[in-house]
């Protein structure tokens, strides 16, 4: 559902562009935007609720990793807006995953930005997920215990 909904107002977004404003927006690399996403999400299924924290949190960081490598270096080799700066070499390809663009900020302050807010929606999602798993143990656990009873068959009194 996210990948399709990125499709979705992708589409939307150069459909407007194209006929409102006369400009063609679709870029063929927006299809490695795509494979880099639609790997993100079969990476994130490899995990489940009872996943460790750390785990989860490591697979945030290496999804984030994974989107930056991809998309930066498509960018680096279709060079959709002929930046003079990504030289078909080493050296463009490094300018590509550091510097980026003169007078946009740089791919690497995206890539912490994308990092901070993946392992804080990390961090939030799955400690809700932690809570909620605790929370309905605790009330599993409640609901099966049968209170102790005495010879009589009344409830046992904590007196002892």
């Amino acid at each position: 559902m996210p990948l399709g909904t990125v499709v979705v107002s992708d589409l939307a977004l150069n459909l407007y562009y194209y006929f409102a404003l006369h400009i063609n927006s679709f870029q063929p690399y927006q299809f490695v935007n795509y494979a880099a996403f639609a790997a993100i999400i079969w990476f994130g299924t490899r995990f489940n609720h009872r996943s460790r924290f750390l785990y989860l949190l490591s697979g945030g960081i290496a999804g984030a990793l994974l989107f930056y490598f991809l998309t930066n270096t498509a960018a680096w080799l279709f060079n959709p807006f002929h930046n003079p700066e990504y030289t078909k070499d080493l050296a463009g390809w490094i300018i590509a995953l550091t510097k980026g663009t003169g007078g946009y900020p740089t791919t690497i302050q995206f890539f912490l930005n994308t990092l901070f807010s993946g392992g804080l929606f990390t961090g939030l999602f799955t400690g809700a997920m932690k809570i909620v798993d605790a929370s309905e143990s605790l009330k599993e656990k409640e609901a099966g215990a049968t209170p102790v009873k005495d010879a009589e068959g009344e409830p046992a009194s904590e007196e002892a």
